[in-house]
């Protein structure tokens, strides 16, 4: 999953948001002077990603990625996904993703120092120009797969292109994306419950 989703499937905690969203940025191996909130929403940031990478609709998302960007399936499909749960918000949140959104955004900044670089170098412009509301639009997709393809990876890619992807096969990644949604949710309460129940150490 990617960004607005990490955020979303954190429990109800500042700490716990900023730490899922961390996993994208940080090696749990670097975080150990965080605070253990931030620390626990990374290791809940694990558990996400394991579980939708395994999962057969996510799977079968990854096949509507054309050949020349199939390396990239995962990471495209978790872009789309975040596309379609802005569009598909209120089904899924009780709070106005706008409002969420900015939350999150303050969230963030009150913990600038503890970030990663990349993540501050970053975050006024994802503040600025509001990326995780724009996911629900299709020229804001397009402008973060620009992004990415630009930024994040060192070789000639077509990442950007991806966009197509998502227009061509637009009716089965929503379809897939609403059948796998509630699951993860539910998957995401059973890793919690199991962090709860589980012995710690003396």
């Amino acid at each position: 999953m990617n960004y607005l989703a990490h955020l979303h499937l954190a429990p109800d905690d500042a700490e716990a948001r900023v730490g899922n969203l961390l996993g994208d940025f940080m090696k749990p191996a670097n975080a150990n002077h965080l605070p253990p909130g931030i620390v626990a929403g990374m290791a809940l940031h694990r558990q996400i990603d394991r579980y939708t990478d395994a999962h057969p609709l996510f799977r079968s998302s990854k096949t509507h990625i054309a050949t020349e960007r199939r390396r990239y399936a995962g990471i495209l499909v978790d872009i789309f996904y975040d596309h379609f749960l802005a569009r598909h918000w209120e089904a899924f949140a009780d709070q106005p993703l706008a409002e969420f959104t900015h939350q999150v955004y303050a969230e963030l900044a009150d913990r600038h120092a503890m970030l990663p670089l990349r993540l501050q170098d970053i975050l006024p412009k994802m503040t600025a120009d509001n990326w995780l509301l724009h996911y629900r639009e299709l020229d804001g997709i397009a402008s973060t797969l620009q992004g990415f393809s630009r930024n994040r990876l060192t070789r000639p890619n077509a990442v950007a292109d991806g966009i197509d992807d998502l227009i061509a096969a637009y009716r089965e990644l929503d379809a897939e994306f609403l059948a796998f949604y509630p699951q993860l949710q539910a998957a995401v309460v059973s890793f919690l419950a199991e962090q709860v129940s589980a012995p710690t150490s003396p």
